[in-house]
Parts: structure tokens; sequence; C-alpha cells
């Protein structure tokens, strides 16, 4: 099949998965996306590489795939590059959302003036994830503008899928350092690392040993495309294992240059047992969002 949906319902048949809930999927405006697909053919400076978009199409045929795939629950990342962007963003989430159940909404955030105000809005609004992305937004997680909105993230125990890791091109704010900084000021904040902290795959699992709210989503991570580039690091295999439960699928969907299916092979010659990829593809964000086992 074209779009590879038997090859992903037989590996969650095979796995017994009630379903399969991927953190990290993009849905955005339209126009936003069609301008991110451009950056990606032509080979933007953060990728500097051939970049085929293998899901390339309208969004509600994309949504009627990830249902065929049997995806239970997904987000809608999307990120703002400049200021007064981000309330936009949320607003559109907060509709896209409404007509999209399966959707775990999501919001975004900018370090801005009135900042705090929309963010507690996306939250009053029913945000269950934000997206935080350093790379693109270009801007510092330890922002004084963003403190307060940390401390709010926290206390309402909502995640924040971050892009903090320097790949697929390294950013002027973006390592494992600054947010080392960020988790002694907030060690509660449920914080994601996006793509398994890559390249820097063994400094971010440094900090979900030290954080117990620190958990790693898989996205790109351990494919055959992101191993010629950033290849996972093998002796660190076991910190895989023994953080089994704060590790999450994430995929991508749709801008990814390979079929779904891969990034759920990929995990699976890990090696790493059957119990481990139940807890990665579905257990463990059922349990971090209070979704139903079944």
């Amino acid at each position: 099949m074209e779009t590879g949906s038997d090859d992903v319902v037989r590996f969650r048949e095979r796995l017994g998965l009630p379903g399969i809930i991927d953190v990290h999927t993009h849905f955005m405006p339209e126009q936003v996306l069609r301008k991110v697909w451009a950056y990606f053919d032509a080979a933007g400076p953060l990728t500097g590489l051939e970049w085929p978009i293998t899901y390339r199409y309208e969004e509600e045929r994309r949504l009627d795939l990830l249902r065929a795939f049997g995806v239970v629950r997904f987000t809608a990342m999307l990120y703002p590059h400049k200021p007064g962007m981000a309330r936009w963003l949320n607003g559109w989430a907060a509709d896209f959302a409404g007509r999209t159940p399966d959707c775990l909404h999501t919001a975004t955030l900018f370090p801005e003036e009135g900042v705090e105000v929309y963010v507690k809005e996306a939250v009053e609004a029913g945000a269950r994830v934000f997206k935080s992305h350093l790379q693109v937004g270009a801007y510092d997680a330890n922002d004084p503008l963003l403190d307060p909105v940390w401390g709010l993230l926290a206390e309402a125990g909502i995640p924040v899928v971050m892009h903090c890791g320097s790949g697929p091109a390294p950013g002027r704010f973006t390592g494992p350092e600054p947010i080392g900084r960020l988790l002694a000021r907030h060690p509660r904040l449920r914080l994601i690392v996006a793509h398994m902290g890559m390249p820097e795959y063994a400094e971010f699992l440094a900090l979900a040993e030290a954080y117990p709210e620190v958990r790693l989503d898989t996205t790109m991570a351990f494919t055959d495309f992101s191993e010629r580039l950033s290849p996972f690091p093998a002796a660190e295999r076991g910190r895989l294992a023994d953080l089994g439960d704060r590790i999450l699928l994430g995929t991508d969907f749709p801008n990814i240059p390979y079929p779904y299916v891969h990034q759920l092979e990929a995990l699976e010659r890990l090696g790493l047992g059957d119990a481990w990829l139940r807890a990665v593809c579905h257990g463990n964000a059922a349990a971090l969002f209070e979704l139903p086992e079944g």
C-alpha cells in the first residue's frame, strides 16, 4: 500500500496495542504548512540536505491516514518564528482541537510581552501540550519573559515538547546546557525533549535521569535517515531501557522523508523488547495525558 498503513496496522496488532499515541505530529494553518514544506524542498539552512515530504496531502487526508494507522491520539505541533505569531497560532490550534477530538489540544509560545497572558488563556481553554522550538524561534528558554510561563505550566502539569537539541544544525540557544539551567529553576516542568535531544543524546538522557519529569520523544531518532547524520551511540542503549517509562513515540508526521512504519521498525530493531515498545508507543503517553488504556 502506498501509504504503508497496512504495515503499521500489522505492527500494532502484533504488539496487541489498543492504538498508537504519537506526541509529535504537525498540523498548522495551511499557509504556514506550505511555507514549512517549501523550506524543506529548498534544503533550507537548518537541514541542508534533500528532504522529501512523504505525506504531502491535504489536511483531511492526513487525518484519515493517522486514523488508518491506528493512531488514537496525536498533537498539532506548531511554532512561531517571530513575535506576534503565537497567539494567532493558538487560536487556530484551539479551533482544530475542537473539530478534531483525537488531537491533543496543542499550543505554543514565544518570549514576548504578553506571553504569560496568552499562555494562561490557552491553558484555561483546555490546552494539553505546548510546543517550544528553540531552533526555529531562535530564543533562549531562559529568557526572563518565559520564566513565569514555565512556572505556570509546571504548576498545571502540562507537558512541553521542546526542540532543544542541536540537530539537524545547531542553533544559538540549543544544547543541553541551557536546558539544565532551566530545569534547575523549574524541576517539576514536564519537559519532553524532541528528537531524543539529537545529536546530544547522552547529555539529554542524563537530564532525564536527574529530573523525574523530563521525558524524550523518539521523533526521527534511530531511523536510517538520522543514523546516517547523527547515529545514536550503541553504548547508551541500556539507558533507553532504564528510562523506558519516560520515552514517548514521536514521528514528525507528515514532514518525514520515509514511510511512517519506518519509525516503528527503527524502534523495534533496538531489541529492547515488546513491553518496552508497548510503553513507548502507547502506555507512557496514555499515563502522562491520563488517557484510557483500552
